[in-house]
């Protein structure tokens, strides 16, 4: 085995060596003028004076211990002073307080001018058509048809106490959000308190909740569940799920082996209903934020007892970041399941494009139409890095890599410039349009 693995290592070394240096000029072209679909976002909705929009992420990364950004994300990347002068007509090749303060009046006037339309000015400027905004709810600014909604339903897989899942500061950050969300879905549901039995909460709160989503425009559901425990939801004991519920429903803490396996038989029920619905499910793969942040829990790997589950085969997966970081061979090995896809967000915010390009020329030589683009774009960093900026970043970054990986297998003779283009349009929009049924 570790032969093995030194031989893969020194596959990839010598591909990474022999990756294009520069994409063919006219492809890139062709590239930049496609209307994308970005799969994966974090969007802000446009807030009033003193207003904070606090609903972009179910389990905001400000609640964690700081910890360092990726060299990609920094302030000294050369695409953020592009994305500047591509936005907001920046005219400077430096980043000194003095123009910075010019940049940040003229941001704040184009806000004012374009007002609720401001995320769809964004939008226009990104060369993105549709965004899909995973956020607990939506707002002001983030109108269908352009802004897609996929909510959070990782509350519903734990109704319980969840003392016995606090094992690190992370999540003992991250479980009273969870259950406020929870405690919202019971309200929504006009469901006072917990049902006594597994069975009532899946009729009275689970779904229900889903309906209600799909009902408000939704077209998938996300969990962000690799926070909160490891994807390994393995095969549940159905018996003693419904025991475990009746017993701590009213109190008490459910070991955690109990507790686990409750949360292995709720997620089946939440994506079978979700693939009866026409929702896709969206998972956190690869890398997270925080320092205790559970990296070999978030293997895509783990996920195999669901995605080969034979009841949920008409529910779509969608492996969000394709295992960023150290998965995205496994991501690619799942990608041959009928009903998983994968994004690579997040991984062109953090890799440069020669690198990126490496993953995804992998991913087009085994199974080019299960790739969805995505940025990861997110609020949160200084206003001069916001959600805008970084969505420039990644998604310019992810363009050229996607243009450097087609450039490698036209050179090679693997495809013509007329077969590049249509991967290209089909990784960055068509291979999304198919999968949520949009109208392009």
């Amino acid at each position: 085995m570790r032969k093995l693995g030194l031989g893969l290592l020194l596959c990839i070394a010598l591909r990474m060596a022999f990756a294009q240096s520069s994409p063919d000029p006219e492809l890139l072209a062709a590239i930049d003028r496609i209307k994308a679909v970005d799969n994966h976002t974090h969007v802000a909705k446009v807030v009033g004076p003193g207003e904070k929009d606090d609903d972009y992420d179910a389990l905001p990364c400000y609640l964690l211990q700081p910890s360092p950004d990726p060299a990609m994300g920094r302030a000294d990347n050369p695409l953020f002073l592009a994305a500047w002068q591509k936005l907001y007509g920046y005219k400077y090749s430096d980043g000194s307080a003095e123009h910075l303060g010019e940049l940040l009046a003229g941001k704040e006037r184009i806000k004012r001018e374009q007002g609720g339309r401001y995320p769809a000015w964004v939008l226009d400027n990104l060369g993105t058509e549709y965004m899909v905004a995973n956020r607990v709810a939506m707002g002001r600014g983030l109108q269908r048809p352009r802004f897609l909604w996929v909510p959070y339903d990782d509350a519903l897989l734990f109704p319980l106490n969840n003392r016995s899942m606090i094992d690190t500061p992370d999540r003992k950050a991250f479980y009273p959000r969870e259950e406020k969300i929870e405690k919202r879905y019971l309200d929504e549901s006009n469901v006072p308190a917990l049902p006594p039995t597994l069975e009532e909460y899946l009729e009275r709160v689970v779904f229900p909740t889903l309906k209600r989503q799909q009902a408000a425009g939704a077209i998938a559901i996300k969990f962000e569940a690799a926070y909160l425990r490891a994807l390994d939801f393995a095969e549940p004991d159905e018996a003693l799920a419904q025991t475990t519920f009746s017993r701590y429903a009213k109190g008490g803490v459910s070991p955690k082996p109990e507790y686990e396996n409750l949360q292995n038989s709720l997620m089946r029920a939440i994506a079978r209903q979700a693939g009866q619905l026409g929702l896709a499910v969206h998972f956190h793969t690869g890398n997270g934020c925080g320092g205790y942040f559970d990296v070999g829990g978030s293997n895509p790997a783990l996920l195999e007892s669901i995605l080969n589950d034979k009841t949920l085969r008409q529910t779509n997966f969608v492996l969000l970041h394709g295992g960023a970081g150290p998965y995205p061979k496994v991501a690619s090995a799942l990608m041959g399941k009928p009903n998983v896809y994968a994004d690579f967000s997040e991984q062109d915010g953090v890799l440069s494009a020669r690198a990126l390009a490496v993953v995804l020329r992998d991913w087009l030589e085994w199974y080019p139409e299960k790739i969805l683009f995505g940025t990861d774009l997110s609020p949160g960093g200084p206003p001069q890095m916001d959600w805008e900026e970084s969505g420039y970043v990644a998604a310019a970054n992810a363009r050229k890599a996607l243009a450097l990986a087609l450039t490698g297998m036209m050179n090679d003779g693997e495809i013509a410039r007329g077969r590049a283009i249509e991967l290209a349009r089909m990784v960055l929009r068509e291979n999304a349009i198919k999968l949520y049924g949009l109208k392009p």
